[in-house]
């Protein structure tokens, strides 16, 4: 099968950062799935490796945890979805990713493909909307549906993939006030698309954009990048007994300033039910037949913001480089091999 991978950490302007491979086809283990990857997308996680981790052994790392495709087999001990029907995923951090022409995901993390989507606009969504809802009901247990007034969220970096994602679910979903940060003029446009109610510039104080739009104090908070750089705005703008949830990997992150104002912080991590198989790791299976039964209702939409052509070396490059910019906006998506 083909499938793109890489050796050793380089920069993606070498043409050994990501290379192309014709790889043996996996087979399903007793809980798993064997799928037919339709369509990928990238994540920060996948830059995140691919520029730091060096593969054991001289074998090649396939990276890759969002896909949309079409069931292929069944392991034995695998009920629900049989051979032909459209699923999506995000798959487990210590197995290997996505970006193959068959791939292997545990069962109990598969969700049912939006009807209503392309394979491409679905592989847009599976890690965001789980970090994004694991985020916003677990960590944070901001009530799922109830759309009595419930103070207002703060999302630093709305514009990016989770951010995308957390503003439908809390504007949809919640009585949140939703407050997002952006800098530059595509990205305010792009969150206040996705719903936000207000827009501030990460650029300046926290604080002071929200003290700027009437709202000084909120009761929650997502750290979706930054967390240490504006944690002293934060401090400020945190209302008492309110929470933080983070998703991103400062080097040191000193909470005693919270103290003052009882608040608690959360992390969130979407890969932890699959590396250490929770009891409830079937959670995101629901979950995602969820996030699929609302895009099917026409409440939550794709974040798909370009799609950079086939599933081959040379245009993930070009899409971790995107990503490793900063300046990527909703998710980038490469379809079929």
């Amino acid at each position: 099968m083909k499938a793109v991978g890489y050796y050793e950490p380089l920069p993606t302007t070498s043409d050994r950062s990501l290379v192309d491979l014709a790889l043996p086809a996996p087979a399903p283990g007793p809980r798993d799935r064997l799928v037919g990857v339709q369509a990928i997308s990238v994540n920060p996680v996948d830059v995140k490796i691919r520029a730091g981790v060096t593969p054991p052994n001289g074998v090649a790392k396939i990276l890759g945890w969002d896909a949309a495709g079409i069931v292929e087999a069944l392991g034995a001990e695998v009920t629900g979805f049989k051979p032909g029907d459209a699923v999506f995923y995000a798959g487990a951090i210590d197995r290997p990713g996505a970006n193959s022409e068959l791939h292997v995901v545990d069962a109990r993390i598969v969700g049912r493909k939006p009807v209503s989507l392309s394979f491409s606009e679905a592989a847009a969504l599976p890690l965001t909307a789980i970090t994004a809802w694991e985020l916003l009901f677990t960590r944070l247990g901001v009530a799922y549906g109830v759309k009595a007034p419930a103070g207002a969220l703060l999302i630093v970096n709305g514009a990016g993939g989770v951010g995308s994602i957390l503003i439908q679910l809390a504007r949809r979903l919640t009585g949140l006030t939703v407050i997002a940060t952006a800098s530059r003029p595509e990205t305010i446009a792009w969150v206040e698309n996705m719903g936000a109610h207000h827009v501030i510039d990460h650029r300046r104080p926290l604080d002071e954009g929200l003290n700027a739009i009437g709202i000084p104090q909120v009761q929650y908070v997502a750290g979706l990048t930054g967390t240490d750089q504006h944690l002293p705005a934060i401090v400020k703008a945190l209302a008492p007994q309110g929470k933080l949830a983070l998703i991103d990997d400062p080097k040191a992150l000193d909470i005693v300033p919270f103290k003052r104002k009882s608040a608690s912080v959360h992390w969130e991590l979407m890969f932890t039910r699959s590396l250490y198989g929770t009891p409830d790791m079937a959670e995101q299976h629901q979950l995602l037949n969820e996030v699929a039964d609302l895009v099917d209702a026409r409440v939550l939409r794709t974040t798909l913001k370009d799609e950079l052509g086939p599933i081959n070396a040379t245009n993930l490059r070009r899409a971790h480089a995107v990503v490793e910019s900063g300046k990527s906006i909703g998710k980038l998506v490469l379809n079929g091999f």
